[in-house]
């Protein structure tokens, strides 16, 4: 025998469905559209560095927008506060986050989806094989390097490395 209460509590269940149902078909596309729009990238570097080109390349082709100022990265690295021993070629900003030198996107995108309280990432220096330095001109040479994570303090951790 069905009680009220029943009944009651089988119509509140059937609103909630449709509730939420209505509000994925509402929501679902602009969800969707946020998890497809490429990330926002912004490089500073000199206009004559074709390794700098070279790396903006690869962010490009997992997915960054990206945004040139032909410059140079001195006043952008400090205003990041990258510490000057890190310092490369090139200086990116992706949200919150300093990007200094030849840094995989796949990194990037790590840095991002972790989002850890830090400055960001860094590869100091131009190690060969890093992404922007493994082209045609280095053959087959590749230097192991480590990625960098830059705590706020500037002290630092291995993010990733590869050897």
């Amino acid at each position: 025998m069905r009680t009220s209460i029943d009944v009651t509590r089988r119509g509140q269940t059937r609103r909630a469905l449709l509730a939420a149902s209505g509000a994925v078909a509402l929501l679902g596309p602009s969800l969707l559209r946020a998890q497809t729009q490429p990330l926002h990238m912004e490089v500073w570097k000199s206009p004559s560095c074709g390794c700098c080109k070279e790396w903006i390349a690869h962010v490009e082709s997992h997915g960054f927008r990206v945004t040139v100022h032909d410059v140079g990265n001195t006043a952008i690295r400090a205003r990041m506060k990258l510490p000057t021993n890190l310092g490369s070629c090139h200086t990116a900003v992706v949200g919150r986050y300093a990007v200094e030198g030849h840094v995989p996107a796949a990194d990037v995108l790590r840095l991002i989806k972790e989002a850890p309280d830090a400055v960001g990432l860094a590869v100091p220096g131009m190690p060969v094989g890093s992404p922007g330095m493994d082209g045609p001109d280095y053959g087959d040479q590749r230097d192991p390097f480590d990625v960098l994570l830059v705590a706020k303090d500037g002290s630092t951790r291995v993010f990733s490395s590869y050897r």
